[in-house]
Parts: structure tokens; sequence; C-alpha cells
């Protein structure tokens, strides 16, 4: 990792800071390796200082052994003001989206003659290009969680509760080996697959249903991504041509995605597939985003996204089509952004509409 730090530290003089201050969870992970909850990383021209409270003064000195580890009482603002002050940083760069205005208030007034800046997204822009491990962790979560779909998709029946599935899979995720769970699981029903992000409820599956699920596990730090749309029982026509629409959207964004277009290009594709098939205003959010230590991070692909893609990227492809009062689907995969395309990494079935139950 300290390459990572090295790189972040190449970016100083373009914001024009001598030191970071690294607050959020996944940046500090991504930079020093430490899995703890609450710390301070301060990037500058010497070893980074990982600072800690007692709880994990053991665990930070193991799993970041090039830092420095120091153990503060009061951590902020204080603490961290003598570590910027005895390191005769005058210009300290900072996370200002993952800091409350409170709290940046008081750490710009225990730092005064230093000036504080906020530069937003810095370790973010270098977390957008995967490192080969990296690729290969979200592959094997992606992979997860492709067989536990698979083992756990003869329970998705009519009578059963939306949360008692979602419940399952859970259950199903972590017997497999994974640390937790991505995100509350969407798992929607009839007219409630019409609501883009409808969280598992008491409602019951009923024939002739569609029912939209939206897992995700997390494995070795990093996030997997999935969306699978099926029916209860028997298919009506109309749900048939609906779920065609957004899989040839989807296969038209993912056939977009090559090193040099933007995120905004690859969401006009879906867009315009999607308009063409008459559901134009029923795609009410983004075709993706990118997928690494986060369930959410850049780049996006929405209009107007001009983040040129490059090799390395992973997103989410995922458009969708909900028509209110009778339901909706979506069909999302994981892809790898590679010299030439886009890979694939999610493995189940899309190609017709699944009847289940």
């Amino acid at each position: 990792m300290k390459h990572r730090v090295e790189r972040l530290r190449e970016k100083f003089a373009a914001v024009k800071i001598e030191g970071f201050l690294v607050t959020n969870q996944e940046n500090r992970y991504y930079l020093t390796g430490f899995t703890g909850s609450t710390g301070v990383v301060l990037i500058h021209d010497g070893a980074p200082v990982l600072a800690v409270d007692g709880r994990y003064r053991e665990q930070a000195r193991s799993e970041c052994p090039f830092c420095e580890v120091v153990e503060a009482k009061r951590l902020w603002p204080e603490g961290i003001a003598d570590l910027v002050r005895e390191r005769n940083i005058k210009r300290l760069g900072a996370e200002g989206g993952h800091v409350t205005r409170e709290a940046w208030g008081k750490l710009e007034a225990a730092l005064a003659g230093v000036v504080l800046i906020s530069v937003p997204g810095l370790v973010e822009t270098l977390r957008t290009i995967k490192e080969p491990e990296e690729i290969s962790a979200i592959r094997k979560a992606v992979q997860l969680v492709d067989d536990v779909f698979a083992t756990c998709l003869p329970a998705l029946r009519v009578g059963v509760k939306e949360r008692d599935w979602a419940l399952e899979v859970e259950l199903a995720l972590r017997r497999s080996g994974a640390d937790r769970a991505a995100f509350d699981f969407i798992t929607a029903s009839g007219r409630r697959a019409a609501l883009p992000h409808g969280s598992a409820s008491a409602k019951a599956l009923q024939t002739g249903e569609l029912v939209i699920v939206d897992i995700g596990a997390v494995l070795q730090h990093y996030c997997s991504d999935f969306t699978r749309t099926v029916v209860l029982e028997e298919a009506e026509p109309w749900q048939e041509k609906l779920y065609e629409a957004v899989l040839a959207a989807q296969k038209a964004a993912i056939a977009a995605i090559r090193p040099g277009v933007t995120g905004g290009d690859v969401d006009r594709e879906a867009r315009t597939v999607l308009a063409e098939s008459g559901y134009a205003e029923f795609f009410t959010h983004s075709t993706g985003h990118g997928l690494g230590l986060a369930v959410h991070e850049e780049p996006r692909l929405a209009e107007g996204v001009e983040t040129i893609l490059e090799p390395g990227m992973v997103l989410t492809v995922e458009p969708g089509a909900y028509l209110t009062g009778r339901g909706g689907v979506r069909i999302e995969d994981v892809v790898v952004v590679t010299g030439e395309g886009a890979e694939v990494l999610t493995a189940s079935p899309k190609e017709v509409l699944l009847v289940v139950g």
C-alpha cells in the first residue's frame, strides 16, 4: 500500500498542499490496510501517521507496519492539530465531503496559523482504477453472489414473504464466506417492483408478479452488486416485452464501454434503446456506477458525466424501467473496463425472463 500513498503525494503540488488528512473509512483502509472503525491518517513527506485511540493501538501497528502509529486520547481536533504542528505543515488538505461543518470549524480553529483546504475526491480518484488484486477480490465477490443466487432461487416462490427470502440470501452469503451484506437487499414484487429501491417487505409473493432482487456481498473488503428480475409461475406478454427492452438497453450500454468514452456516452446508449422501445420516461435512474471498497463509487454512468473510462475501472451496468401500478424490470451486471472493451464478471443467466416459483 506504500505505492498508493506515494501516488497520493504526487497530487499534492497540483492542489497546493503539504499534507492531507484522511478520515473516510474506505480511504483509510485503501491507503494503510487499517480496518478499525475510527482513526485518522495524515499523509505528508514522511511516514504516514495513523492516529487512533487506545482501543486500536495494537491493531493499527499490526495492520499498518509502515505507518507511524500514534495514540491520541482526544483525536479531534486537538490531537490532529498537534500532529500537524509537529510536522510543520502549513497548508493542510482534508476530505471536506466526509467531515461535518461543525467538526470542520473546530479543526480550523484548532489549526490557527495553518491553512485548511477542502480537497474532495483526492483518494477516490485513485480508487477508480483497480489494481489486479482488487479486481480479483471483486471477481470473487461477484462469483459468490452468483452462486448464492442460484442456490436460493428455488425458494423464491408464491407465498414466501419478500423479507424472508432476502434473509435467506443474506444467511447463505454469510455461510459461504461473505464478510457481510453490501447493502440492505431489495426484493420488490408486484406493484412494489415499480419502486427502484423497494426494500424487502412483509408482502407475500403472488402468481404472475415480477420480482426485482438486488443483492450484494462484501468479500475481502470489496463489494459485489447484482440485480435480476424474475416472474412468478407465468409471464404476461407485457412483462416479457418490458424485460426484453431493458435487456437490450443493458447490452447496448455494455457494448459501448471501452477506454476513451465517457460515463455519459454509456448512459446515452441505454436511454436510446429504451426510448426506441417506448420506455424512456420509465427509466428514472442512472445506468450504473463504480464499484470497489464501497458499493457506490466513481465513475458514474449517468447523463452529462464527462469522466473518461480507463482500463481497470469496475462498473455496474443496471438500466431499468418501472411502470407505476404494474411492476418493473432491472438487470445488473458487474463489468471491468479492459484495453478494448468490457469484461462481464456476472455469470447468472439473463437472456430470457426467468419463470420461477
